[in-house]
């Protein structure tokens, strides 16, 4: 599909004015909604193991209709982007029971605002340079150390178009590029084996990512982990101060925190900080922050997937809650505006209130004060999984590369360490905030309800006391 074609509904060969006549049928009678058209090319690489082991290719396309009564939605949704597949979806919609304020609801403000590029990112290089950059990721990789035992390295890419419909009329459409080049590797001695993994990515074409000295990087970083975490001792266990380096350690905030400040969680009261709008929720001098506006960043979007124009919402100020996340029916049922937080993973999915770029604001320490303040404690890296739970805010969260804190130093690396505890309350244990804010490479990908949507994490380093660290030693 060219990127100059007007609209999905002129690819699909559907007459307008008649879809226009069945948004009509099913959202008649709702309280907001829309119809929901995509077009999406996406594919993945992966050389695994020496030789080529992945190569896909896929392309999707369908629509969602969805109907909004107070609480209640009706969804339904077809691949099959026909007159008889809308007609059937508009029965579907119109048939669920639900209150109805006896106005639609305002339409989403308009934008000019473009943070990516239309360009399609699958269509340069060609197939065969791919299947040579990912070879040539493999063979420096092994060359780098004898010690190297595996390496896997993949691009993907996906070219997104999305067209909204209202039934008052309005159109918002949005051409969303993105890519992602990832690189792990397992490294040996003897019976030992260790890993390490880095990854870039965001919404451009990949030429910026298969530059040599970019490439290069990430396969050194991802050896460098894996040969660390070689040397590694076990992590000891207990309560202890805990510093976080910058950047990617920010998917920690993301998930203990992050979360609970999105607004069904909040109007539903089953989060953590449900209620505390305008308390002290965390130490002096945290502000967070949702940025869906930075430009080419993986999590951000120049409109969400109901046509909000996204937004630069604070979340946190100096400790004290200001904002929730929000899409168009939790914000009008809570009696506050949408803030372009609402996203969906496909047009087969219902759109939610999620993060884009999540961050954490720079203080005014030097890192290495941080470390120095620090006795005795653990300094984490870099993170793997966690999880945690959105009620509660308790969380566990694996290291994938950290090492012990002695006397002001940073020495042995350790190995299996886990940070377990509380976002809410966690967020009062910050005590030192560093001046060397970053945000994480381009890697994201953030899970809801079974939905999985690309976000950006970031944070400076950060100094947490009395951090209850899970450990092997």
């Amino acid at each position: 599909m060219d990127a100059a074609i007007s609209s999905l509904i002129d690819r699909a060969g559907l007459d307008k004015a008649k879809v226009r006549q069945l948004i009509g049928r099913g959202l008649g009678g709702a309280d907001d909604g829309e119809l929901f058209l995509e077009y999406r090319q996406a594919e993945v690489l992966v050389f695994d193991n020496g030789r080529l082991k992945q190569a896909t290719y896929d392309t999707a396309q369908g629509f969602g209709l969805r109907a909004v009564k107070d609480e209640a939605v009706g969804y339904a949704h077809a691949s099959d982007m026909s007159e008889a597949a809308l007609a059937r979806a508009a029965e579907a919609v119109r048939a669920v029971k639900g209150g109805h304020s006896g106005r639609y609801a305002e339409a989403p403000g308009r934008t000019n605002r473009k943070l990516y590029g239309d360009e399609n990112p699958l269509g340069e290089p060609a197939f065969d340079a791919k299947v040579k950059l990912l070879e040539s990721i493999d063979a420096y990789a092994r060359a780098k150390d004898p010690r190297v035992r595996q390496v896997t390295a993949s691009i993907a890419a996906t070219w997104q178009v999305v067209e909204i419909l209202r039934a008052d009329g309005e159109t918002y459409r949005d051409i969303r590029p993105l890519v992602r080049l990832n690189v792990s590797a397992v490294v040996g001695d003897g019976d030992r084996q260790e890993s390490g993994s880095y990854g870039v990515g965001g919404r451009e074409g990949y030429q910026r990512f298969i530059e040599t000295h970019a490439w290069q990087s990430a396969v050194d970083e991802a050896v460098r982990q894996a040969l660390v975490n070689l040397d590694a001792v076990a992590a000891p266990a207990g309560e202890m101060d805990v510093v976080m380096g910058s950047g990617w350690p920010g998917v920690m905030l993301h998930e203990a925190v992050g979360h609970g400040l999105e607004g069904d969680f909040n109007r539903k009261k089953t989060s953590a900080f449900a209620g505390l709008m305008g308390q002290q929720v965390a130490a002096k001098g945290v502000t967070v922050v949702d940025d869906g506006t930075m430009q080419d960043r993986r999590g951000s979007l120049s409109i969400d997937d109901e046509g909000t124009p996204t937004n630069r919402t604070v979340l946190i100020e100096d400790g004290i809650l200001v904002g929730y996340m929000q899409d168009r029916q939790n914000a009008r049922l809570m009696g506050v505006k949408p803030t372009g937080n609402g996203r969906r993973e496909s047009h087969a999915h219902v759109p939610m209130p999620r993060m884009t770029n999540t961050y954490m604001l720079a203080g005014m320490h030097e890192p290495a004060e941080i470390i120095a303040s620090v006795k005795n404690g653990l300094y984490a890296v870099s993170f793997g999984g966690g999880q945690v739970d959105i009620t509660s805010g308790k969380y566990v969260f694996q290291c994938t590369e950290a090492y012990k804190i002695e006397n002001g130093k940073v020495t042995a690396p350790v190995k299996g360490a886990m940070l377990i505890g509380n976002g809410p309350t966690d967020l009062h244990r910050i005590t030192m905030i560093g001046n060397d804010f970053a945000l994480d490479p381009g890697i994201g990908t953030c899970g809801k309800n079974g939905q999985g949507v690309p976000v950006g994490v970031g944070q400076p380093s950060l100094r947490m006391d009395r951090i209850t660290v899970g450990g092997t030693g």
